[in-house]
């Protein structure tokens, strides 16, 4: 079963800061990595979740084609090429490599060091040179022992590595020339190499030998070249006479090809063994077995061989076992043996797994979405890069290496192994239920095909497989002990479940609780799991965090899952906290929030006083839930919060805007908790709320959410207006405090309270939201066209009315439009608002406007004669200042009365001579 992942199984991904563009890389073990680039390769430190730091760099001889890198003997070995010669050469003891000037030595494989140098090999690095006959194409190391595989044009060449003994402290690491492997018609373009098993990749061709030691069947092995199937081969090239008169006519294709086992030796591959160790050495390999042998048929329609054909990414992955298992779960031996071996190797559009050792047989095919480039294979999971993504399928290699170790176990159902294992602390454990979970998962993948019987059984085995492998994270104190927490989680098992699955026992008077069990319980009381523990369960998991994470016993005293906790029992806990030396704002709020719970006021009161509420808020902000919780999906108040309401309702507004400026809370959310609160359904504003907006808007929030806010306020304000509603509590800033607090409150006009002063019948419960929608209308961030559609509930029969829709069409620059109101609502508040508004380019209207139309209204007489005719008087003051002589008698009306005019003509013509 194959199930290609969506998401690839990595947690981070790290950028290497490469000096020049990387031409060739490879891992360096678990704490290194090489770039090639030009003629210097760059070594990187790669530490756990760290960035990746440069550790050191060397020259090479030329342009670097191939590089591989061996954890035994920690050597790296490259390909170079130069003046169109290519080299082979190790670099050994790199990491003494300072800087990159520092010195390297450098010398022949196979040469003696005398003792007067071997000094300058122990501190520094060098290069061991391996000159070749054939140049070389590829190579790979050996995993296990570090021997290196050198593939050339129809040969492998085998370097042994050894180490030359130079004192009781010092060995100089060396390779030996030590064996020759003939394959005729066979140009490697990959290779592979692992104890003994050789991997041998064409463009189309793959070849699997295993080399052994020792006599072939109990006969005497002879030093001479080793030839396989003569009489077959002899049969070949006469075969291949035949082929060769007919090439000149017609193009040969040979057929696709599969070989197994003993049969993979009909391939027509010639395979010969030629020993070039020493002669006084007993010989690695003496004779070898053919494994495999698969040949792909090239796209027929083409006389050049298509990329879409060519083979890339062959691989053998050794799995091992370390040594038989104690009662106690350790290893008797470190030896590490060799339980099973994997070949990969892959088609641009499909990949092939094969089992090579007991038995050979195709395990797995790959069919890819998309064209491939490169593929590597881990125990568990295929990395596919392709054209266009990082891909990851499943594989089953543990699980098929478990398998061939026990024979007997049903890889349909390894949950016998869960069952089995249940009860240990290794890593092998997790190994094989591990395993059995894959292959319980990898079933439910293709639910298709199973009855429904079927896919119940194989539900509640998935589930019961998932519990067996957080019982064992959570009993292992290891890096991976956060996979707890999932594994519980797909188990379906509620906490208090999984906390009655643990042992409580206490050894030697401690009580000791595994970092994975620490883990999921602190994640899961942060989740709202609606899930509420009692109050035995709670009072042990109190005294779980005590033990092993004191610092977050205030923490999970927050969840709504300890709710169930004695409060006495709570604060014991809290108390030895506070004598421990744990005392922390945190901890103060907690004690606050339990001793109100026992109903010990003053208790309460002590806590709170005991810091200033800026510490207070910053200890909100650390712990929200002490606040705001959640019961299926609903904001919920706790009774701290519901108790700030009434006598710290500052402190409380503060604390839930420090929660949204850290993204503790939501917009959303923090409007649903103020209406929970006080208890209004969604339609009713309460006064709190309102306190939050206005403080949302002096905390300067981003211009997006503050026309949405403006917006809010507006409409709460113009709907009380409307219908004369009165806050349901006293506000918490008054206008002026707004205005003085940030400068989207802005100073109201003073022609605004001229006018708001006309009405002696006004309501002082409404002045001050009249006031700070004045105040918000003033203000320079305020879009005015967005309010305009909702002023329509706010009658301009009233004064605040009028003035509310008097500043908004002033804002809109429709200034004829106002004092046509203003001179006939509010005359006395014409000469303020020209004064204010009729400025620079809007100046023009004192003689153009408002000029004509106090001439015109005295003319009509009525009970407002005396305030028209006191602001012409303004009016003409301030045209005779502004115009000509002549512009100004231009302005005056006709058939008005000289004497009235006389004096500010008289100031019109001596103005000049006065100027």
């Amino acid at each position: 079963m194959v199930q290609l992942y969506n998401l690839h199984p990595f947690g981070s991904q790290q950028v290497v800061p490469c000096k020049l563009e990387p031409e060739r890389f490879c891992g360096g073990g678990r704490d290194a990595l090489f770039v090639a680039a030009g003629c210097k390769v760059e070594a990187f430190t790669v530490a756990g979740q760290e960035l990746c730091q440069p550790r050191c760099a060397f020259s090479t001889l030329g342009r670097v084609l191939r590089l591989a890198y061996s954890e035994a003997g920690d050597y790296l070995v490259a390909i170079e090429e130069k003046n169109k010669a290519t080299f082979l050469r190790a670099y050994v003891n790199w990491r003494n490599k300072r800087t990159e000037n520092s010195r390297v030595c450098i010398r022949m494989i196979g040469h003696n060091v005398e003792g007067p140098f071997s000094g300058a090999f122990r501190d520094q690095m060098y290069i061991v040179e391996m000159p070749l006959s054939e140049a070389p194409l590829c190579i790979s190391c050996c995993p296990v022992k570090g021997d290196l595989l050198v593939g050339c044009t129809n040969k492998l060449v085998l370097f042994s590595l050894k180490y030359q003994i130079i004192d009781e402290e010092f060995s100089l690491l060396d390779f030996e020339r030590s064996l020759v492997i003939h394959i005729d018609n066979i140009t490697p373009v990959e290779i592979s190499f692992c104890v003994g098993y050789v991997a041998v990749m064409s463009d189309l061709e793959v070849l699997i030998l295993k080399l052994e030691s020792g006599p072939k069947n109990g006969e005497k092995v002879h030093h001479h070249p080793h030839k396989t199937n003569d009489q077959m081969r002899r049969t070949e090239e006469g075969i291949s006479n035949e082929i060769s008169q007919l090439e000149s006519d017609f193009v040969i294709c040979q057929k696709p090809l599969e070989l197994l086992g003993e049969k993979s030796e009909q391939s027509g591959l010639s395979v010969t063994l030629e020993s070039t160790g020493l002669a006084d050495d007993k010989r690695k390999y003496s004779h070898f077995q053919h494994l495999l042998y698969r040949r792909f048929a090239p796209d027929i329609s083409s006389y050049v061989l298509s990329d879409d054909i060519k083979l890339h990414s062959l691989q053998l992955l050794p799995i091992y076992q370390t040594g038989p298992l104690t009662s106690d779960g350790k290893n008797l031996s470190q030896q590490r043996e060799l339980l099973s071996l994997f070949c990969f190797f892959s088609l641009p559009h499909v990949g092939y797994l094969y089992m090579v050792v007991k038995s050979v047989e195709l395990m797995s095919v790959y069919q890819y979405p998309e064209k491939s480039q490169q593929a590597v294979l881990t125990p568990q999971f295929l990395h596919v890069i392709t054209s266009n993504n990082l891909q990851c399928f499943t594989v089953r290699c543990s699980a098929a290496a478990a398998r061939e170790e026990d024979p007997y176990m049903d890889t349909t159902l390894k949950i016998d192994y869960s069952n089995t294992y249940k009860t240990a602390k290794t890593q092998s454990c997790i190994h094989l239920l591990s395993e059995a979970h894959l292959l319980v998962r990898a079933a439910l993948m293709d639910a298709s095909q199973l009855e429904p019987g079927e896919k119940a059984e194989l539900l509640e085995a998935f589930k019961e497989s998932c519990g067996h492998l957080g019982d064992c994270y959570s009993r292992l104190d290891s890096q991976h002990s956060h996979l707890t927490l999932p594994y519980y989680k797909m188990s379906g098992l509620s906490m208090a479940e999984v906390l009655g699955r643990m042992d409580w026992t206490v050894e030697d008077g401690l009580q000791k609780y595994e970092k994975g069990l620490i883990f999921y319980i602190n994640h899961s009381l942060y989740e709202n799991l609606d899930e509420e523990l009692s109050e035995e369960l709670a009072a042990k998991v109190v005294q779980m965090f005590y033990v092993a994470e004191p610092k977050q016993v205030p923490h999970i005293l927050c969840s709504p899952s300890m709710k169930n906790i004695n409060p006495l029992t709570a604060m014991s806990y809290l108390r030895k906290l506070d004598t421990s030396g744990f005392s922390s704002i945190l901890l103060t709020l907690t004690k606050a929030a339990v001793a109100l719970k026992m109903g010990d006021l003053d208790m309460h009161r002590n806590e709170m006083k005991s810091h200033s509420e800026l510490k207070l808020v910053c200890g909100f902000i650390l712990e929200p839930r002490l606040l705001i919780q959640q019961k299926k999906g609903q904001i919920v108040p706790t009774e701290l919060a519901l108790y700030l309401k009434e006598t710290q309702p500052g402190l409380l507004v503060a604390s839930v805007l420090g929660l949204q400026k850290n993204n503790k809370i939501g917009i959303e959310e923090a409007d649903s908790f103020f209406k929970v609160l006080c208890a209004k359904d969604e339609d009713t504003i309460p006064q709190l709320l309102v306190d939050f907006w206005e403080a949302q808007i002096v905390a300067c929030l981003p211009d997006v959410l503050l026309q949405e806010l403006f917006f809010k306020l507006t409409s709460q304000y113009i709907w009380r207006l409307s219908k004369r509603q009165p806050p349901d509590t006293t506000p918490l800033r008054t206008s002026e405090d707004l205005i003085n607090a940030c400068s989207h409150y802005g100073l109201i006009y003073p022609w605004v309270h001229v006018l708001i002063s006309s009405d002696s019948l006004a309501d002082k419960n409404y002045t001050e939201d009249l006031s700070k929608l004045q105040s918000l209308i003033c203000g320079p961030s305020f879009d005015i066209a967005s309010i305009i559609p909702f002023l329509e509930p706010l009658s301009e029969d009233t004064i605040a009315g009028l003035s509310v829709h008097v500043l908004c069409r002033t804002r809109l620059k429709e200034y004829e439009q106002c004092i046509d109101i203003l001179l006939e609502r509010c005359p006395e508040a014409v000469i303020p608002y020209a004064n204010h508004e009729l400025k620079e380019e809007n100046r023009t209207l004192w003689w153009k406007k408002l000029l004509p139309e106090l001439c015109q209204r005295i003319k009509c007489g009525g009970e407002k004669y005396q305030l028209y005719l006191s602001s012409l008087k303004e009016t003409l003051s301030i045209v005779a200042v502004e115009l000509e002589l002549k512009d100004f008698m231009n302005v005056l009306p006709e058939d008005g009365t000289a004497a009235f005019f006389l004096p500010y003509l008289l100031y019109c013509s001596r103005k000049k001579s006065l100027t």
